[in-house]
């Protein structure tokens, strides 16, 4: 009984350990771009969400260290203070970056052609697998002949051997 009691105070200090040491989501806020208003602040974290950081490509301007993402966020944070709607903030700083700077880009302009791009490649590609197809089964029907009547007796003689 002593020995359960052991082992079961071991999993649970492991566990908790194990839990303490987890990777946590990195948040690159410094304490001195924290709006004071929790609104605002809780608006500003939910735009930096989909703003892409200039520097490290596929992180967004939150979790990002680098300066350029240090300046979209206090960037970010000083259009809401001066009354800008969420909207009006990404317009601003996409019309500043260009529209790269959206970690999820929109579908209008000529990003619709990059959106349909896939798609439209797996159709012609399933279209062009399915010619390939059914052209490759029609030479094989019309390249098949009857065997003469000299080559069923050659084949009937190599049989009966």
């Amino acid at each position: 009984m002593n020995r359960l009691k052991t082992c079961a105070s071991a999993l649970a200090l492991a566990l908790v350990c194990s839990v303490a040491v987890l990777p946590a989501p990195v948040q690159a806020v410094q304490p001195d771009e924290v709006l004071s208003d929790p609104a605002l602040e809780a608006r500003a974290r939910e735009l930096s969400k989909d703003l892409r950081c200039l520097v490290c490509r596929n992180e967004n301007i939150d979790e990002s260290n680098a300066d350029l993402a240090r300046d979209l966020r206090v960037l970010v944070r000083e259009r809401l203070v001066a009354g800008d709607s969420n909207g009006e903030v990404i317009d601003f700083v996409v019309e500043r970056y260009g529209e790269y700077v959206l970690l999820r880009p929109t579908t209008t302009g000529a990003n619709w052609m990059l959106w349909a791009a896939g798609p439209l490649m797996l159709i012609l590609a399933l279209g062009v697998a399915a010619g390939y197809m059914r052209g490759r089964g029609r030479a094989a029907k019309e390249g098949e002949q009857a065997l003469s009547d000299e080559e069923q007796a050659r084949l009937s003689q190599i049989l009966d051997e």
